[in-house]
């Protein structure tokens, strides 16, 4: 792929706009961001608010720790973290810089103040709403599809922007249609590093240092800390637990920000950990390893490209995928064999189900990152799986096109159903 072509400009955009950092499970940051917005927009603390949430919000906030909240869990504190200290030009940081003072005031604000949470029955699956009211004025804020795609705003009833017609249109210029394996195999073996150098190394450095995180210290239900313990030094499972470990730590309030992936830190540190170890194992150059986390990477976007930022449809399988990928590169896979792993690693694992960001999470991310490696040690070992068995077609593309519309159309019901048993007595 030539470096001055449009393919060559849009795969590194693409890049760019992904790998960004974010404190905390992306959800319920992405609330708090709206409450920020709302707060500053309305000129006060609000009195009052009103939120109207999709069931994708709903399940992906009930269970984790919103960070820099004292522990603390669910919707009305990521509204309460985002107004009484959110910073709100720093969209997915927008914690990051709580003071002490102002964490001990989330308890008090939530008892003072009134916050209604509704669930959105619009059809959308990323949809947040938040109406505030304080000292006689009023203001609006929704968010639609991206975690800080806001589509509408509006101050004492006056719209100040609407972009409701095209809601599902990211803030963003890279157009992540482009991508295919074949485009994306090009672009790992042609990109010049300086091009992508910043934004790999902060990848690198963030995710690992909460792997290092969930690993030394005791977080969540220790899946990457059992997963280690009981490695005896086995890189796959070494890999499985780094991966585990980050999700430890970030599922149960660690205040680290994780580099994310389609808007994921979890799908992030899964795509990062397990090529990082085994390049580690192997003895991987530099140039190595960073051509191998572009190929992790830009196989986990294309994937949940087709499917959406949110679903029923587990996102750290396509991670795992993309981990796959990675590891194979390390070892001197072609791109008939990194077809094959991604095939074999999608029927693997394609039915794995989101019920909400918790401490789960990770024991799911090590399934992921199994699976991943087991699709490229499958076909290195002369087997694979062919189009019509299950789900898989005949043909990369193919299959990772089955995989989305089962993921992003035949799930929605299922989205629903989850959240009505997560939320039975």
């Amino acid at each position: 792929m030539e470096r001055n072509s449009v393919l060559y400009q849009q795969y590194t955009g693409i890049l760019r706009e992904e790998l960004v950092p974010a404190m905390g499970c992306t959800e319920p940051i992405s609330i708090a961001y709206a409450a920020a917005k709302c707060r500053a927009l309305l000129g006060c603390e609000p009195e009052r608010c009103v939120l109207e949430v999709s069931s994708s919000i709903i399940k992906n906030v009930k269970s984790v720790i919103v960070p820099n909240t004292g522990g603390r869990k669910g919707i009305e504190t990521a509204v309460a973290a985002g107004i009484v200290g959110g910073d709100e030009t720093a969209q997915l940081q927008v914690l990051a810089h709580m003071q002490p003072a102002q964490i001990d005031r989330i308890e008090d604000y939530l008892k003072a103040t009134p916050i209604l949470v509704k669930h959105a029955q619009n059809g959308i699956m990323f949809y947040i709403d938040i109406t505030v009211w304080g000292k006689g004025h009023t203001a609006r804020l929704a968010i639609s599809h991206h975690h800080t795609n806001i589509i509408r705003i509006e101050k004492d009833g006056c719209v100040l922007l609407d972009k409701t017609e095209d809601a599902s249109a990211q803030n963003t210029s890279a157009d992540r249609s482009v991508l295919s394996v074949e485009g994306i195999w090009d672009y790992v073996n042609s990109v010049a590093l300086e091009d992508v150098s910043d934004a790999i190394s902060r990848q690198i450095e963030y995710n690992s240092a909460l792997a290092k995180e969930g690993l030394t210290n005791r977080w969540g239900a220790q899946i990457g800390r059992i997963t280690q313990q009981q490695s005896n030094g086995d890189v796959r499972m070494l890999a499985r637990a780094a991966a585990a470990a980050g999700s430890d730590a970030r599922m149960n309030g660690c205040e680290l920000p994780a580099v994310i992936l389609s808007g994921s830190g979890n799908q992030g540190i899964t795509a990062t950990m397990p090529v990082l170890v085994y390049a580690e194992h192997l003895g991987s150059t530099h140039e190595q390893l960073y051509r191998a986390l572009v190929l992790s990477d830009l196989v986990t976007i294309h994937q949940k490209t087709g499917i959406g930022s949110v679903s029923a449809f587990c996102g750290a399988v396509c991670a795992g995928v993309g981990a796959g990928c990675g590891i194979a590169y390390l070892q001197g896979a072609d791109y008939d064999v990194i077809c094959h792993t991604i095939v074999n690693a999608l029927a693997i694992l394609s039915g794995m189900l989101c019920d909400g960001a918790k401490s789960s999470c990770a024991a799911k991310i090590s399934a992921a990152v199994d699976a991943g490696i087991m699709g490229y040690t499958m076909y290195a070992s002369g087997q694979q799986f062919y189009g019509g068995d299950g789900i898989v077609k005949k043909g990369v593309e193919r299959s990772i096109s089955s995989v989305c519309t089962v993921a992003r159309d035949g799930m929605r019901e299922t989205n629903d159903l989850i959240l009505e048993v997560m939320l039975q007595k």
